[in-house]
């Protein structure tokens, strides 16, 4: 496949197609995209089927069905949206969006509180202000905010908690480790792509699943996408899952080794540990589906995990100060480059932007051939939804002030 981010569109394709896929990218941003200014003694290398819940198809011919709003319509936005909190790393290129609802916010906050304390006993009272710190209601509304009611909001909403919660008690911050984790995630993953077995094993089994708060917080969470998905967008999100933890994997690897992976074997475990099972799913919150044989298609793969590993470069910059004040040494893009490329940290976090620029060129360069290729209703809408949660994901870092804080490197 060309290169997207130097090959034009196709000539064949009609004006219009062409205009339709390089336009598609500007759906629901607000303006231009934003590159904040980098300082001036920066390396000049920073650059500027189907029925219910979430499951109603959108058709080759028609467009997707007017969807049932929520009960309580939404206030009227103010006049004057007040300015995002937090400051946006200077010279990432990020594409702002308007703050999310605040009634849909406080609606799915107090849900997903309740889900977690009351349905899977996710955590202990003394972790509550870090669960409400995460402020995961915002940051799901922010990136799906064409979902057509709260409870799909909340469809995300769950599942983004679970995948928080193994990777926090399984690898990380609350008991984490990597001896044994393989053992761990394989159990955890069986509540998302269950253990068919025999009836004499088969109870053992059940049981495990509440064994533990990621355990529970899987098959809760789960059991909820599944009735409102397609089994393919089910299965869809089952591989995607499967990949995240092949990468949770090779960094414990990485971890047990001592092993400081190439600049480019980072880049491949991110593009495993990182947020693809996130976008992946917006046509499922959105309530519609593309179909299978176009999300499999080599093109639209490309896209999700362009998307992917952009969103997850992201974190790594957001979260860069909050890890190097954790005990050991914590993986991250701006560590690698200092350490295989002899960078100061300054000039390795400032090549980092560089690399998430670069990615999010290429996305973008690859959404709008696609975009152009595909003009059907259900890849556009996919497509809108995939940059929405991008640009989405880049908002709740910046303006997560709770968890992150930038480096003094301008």
């Amino acid at each position: 496949m060309p290169d997207p981010g130097s090959s034009p569109l196709p000539a064949s394709l009609p004006a219009a197609a062409a205009r339709l896929g390089a336009d598609v990218l500007d759906r629901a941003r607000t303006g231009p995209a934003a590159e904040a200014p980098a300082p001036e003694a920066a390396p000049r290398w920073i650059p500027g089927g189907p029925s219910g819940l979430g499951t109603a198809s959108v058709s080759f011919a028609r467009p997707a069905p007017v969807p049932v709003p929520d009960a309580a319509p939404a206030p009227e936005p103010p006049a004057a949206a007040p300015a995002a909190e937090g400051r946006p790393i200077p010279g990432l290129y990020f594409h702002p969006v308007p703050d999310p609802d605040p009634a849909r916010v406080d609606e799915v906050s107090r849900r997903i509180k309740d889900w977690a304390v009351d349905e899977v006993q996710l955590y202990p009272e003394e972790w509550e202000g870090q669960f409400d710190g995460f402020s995961v209601g915002r940051y799901m509304v922010a990136c799906h905010p064409d979902a057509p009611t709260v409870d799909h909001v909340m469809l995300a909403t769950r599942l983004m908690v679970a995948e928080n919660a193994v990777d926090d008690c399984y690898c990380e911050d609350h008991g984490g480790s990597p001896i044994g984790l393989g053992g761990r995630l394989l159990m955890a993953h069986t509540a998302l792509d269950h253990l068919h077995t025999t009836p004499e094993y088969a109870p053992a089994w059940a049981e495990s699943l509440g064994s533990d708060a990621p355990r529970r917080a899987y098959r809760s969470a789960m059991d909820y996408f599944v009735r409102a998905a397609s089994p393919s967008q089910a299965d869809r999100y089952r591989h995607d899952m499967a990949r995240l933890h092949m990468g949770y994997l090779a960094e414990a690897a990485w971890a047990e080794t001592g092993h400081m992976p190439e600049v480019w074997e980072y880049l491949a475990m991110r593009q495993f540990n990182n947020f693809r099972p996130c976008p992946t799913i917006t046509d499922t919150v959105g309530g519609y589906e593309l179909p299978a044989d176009l999300h499999a298609r080599p093109e639209t793969q490309r896209v999700i995990a362009l998307a992917g590993n952009a969103t997850t470069i992201v974190n790594d910059l957001y979260s860069y100060t909050k890890e190097l004040s954790s005990p050991g040494v914590h993986l991250n893009l701006p560590v690698v480059l200092a350490e295989r490329e002899k960078l100061s940290e300054r000039d390795a976090y400032l090549k980092a932007i560089e690399v998430h620029n670069d990615l999010m060129h290429a996305f973008e360069a690859a959404a709008a051939e696609l975009a152009a290729a595909f003009p059907v209703p259900t890849v556009l809408r996919f497509l809108k939804g995939v940059a929405t949660w991008v640009d989405g994901n880049h908002y709740w870092h910046q303006t997560n002030t709770f968890r992150y804080s930038l480096p003094d490197f301008w």
